[in-house]
């Protein structure tokens, strides 16, 4: 586990230090200030996280190249600060920065390019341009084939991403498709009772839901169960939300006892 009390106060030993022996626009500083950002946006205070990120990103403005890679992860950081404040158009316009500068650094097979790309749909989605949305993740997806092994697990959350939009969109036979590509890389590359697994199965299951074939819903909601019982303390929301679906399950389809014993 992270021990953000400890990182925030080197961090911040670090910032006040260099603010009195270096200039105010020291790329050290700039450092210091991305450090803060970070350790505030991971405590989820985006406000604070955004004024340091703000900081450094002036910084870098004015003593890097327009198109120097800090100055696109830079707008990266700011980026999901405002996507984690909900603020998607402001997320977009920092992610685009971002991407810009990725595409004219970087090979455009970079599997980071792809990421670039994964950011931006995510945007698209958020917003609900699912459109615009696949196209971007489509090409994220074609960068992360030709770059990254075949069961990488980037591959797979793209999978789950292009999903996700066709989840939105009501098309639960694609999003069928790409939960199972997903499916198929966790179940290779990760141990049987990883929770990412659960997750997945989890989500299956939902779709199955969705479609209304409640016995194969109920199938992979159960995979999902006993990998969380396995993995998880008894009290662990995932746990109570894994027994609340079967439970919903049970009720649709008629079996009430059972349905009580998991809504219990």
């Amino acid at each position: 586990m992270c021990n953000y009390p400890k990182a925030f106060e080197y961090y911040e030993k670090a910032m006040k230090t260099r603010e009195k022996i270096m200039p105010e626009n020291h790329r050290d500083l700039a450092e210091s200030y991305s450090d803060m950002g970070q350790v505030h946006n991971d405590l989820c205070d985006y406000s604070k996280a955004l004024e340091f990120y703000e900081k450094s990103r002036k910084i870098y403005e004015q003593v890097l190249p327009p198109n120097h890679p800090d100055l696109a992860v830079s707008y990266n950081d700011i980026g999901q600060v405002y996507n984690n404040m909900g603020d998607y158009l402001k997320a977009f316009e920092f992610y685009e920065k971002d991407l810009n500068i990725t595409k004219k650094v970087l090979p455009p097979n970079h599997p980071d390019l792809g990421t670039s790309y994964n950011f931006i749909g995510q945007m698209y989605n958020k917003m609900g341009n699912y459109s615009k949305a696949l196209e971007s993740y489509e090409k994220s997806h074609e960068i992360y084939e030709k770059s990254l092994p075949p069961n990488h697990l980037s591959l797979a959350a793209s999978y789950i991403c292009m999903g996700l939009v066709y989840k939105n969109m009501g098309h639960y036979s694609k999003v069928l498709e790409f939960y199972e590509k997903s499916h198929k890389i966790y179940e290779k590359t990760l141990l049987s009772n990883h929770p990412d697994l659960a997750t997945s199965y989890n989500n299956i299951g939902q779709v199955y839901n969705d479609m209304g074939d409640y016995s194969k819903a109920l199938e992979f909601y159960e995979k999902s169960r006993t990998i969380y019982e396995k993995t998880l303390p008894p009290n662990h929301p995932n746990l109570a939300t894994s027994y609340n679906e079967i439970g919903t399950i049970y009720f649709t389809m008629g079996d009430y006892s059972n349905a009580l014993e998991f809504f219990e």
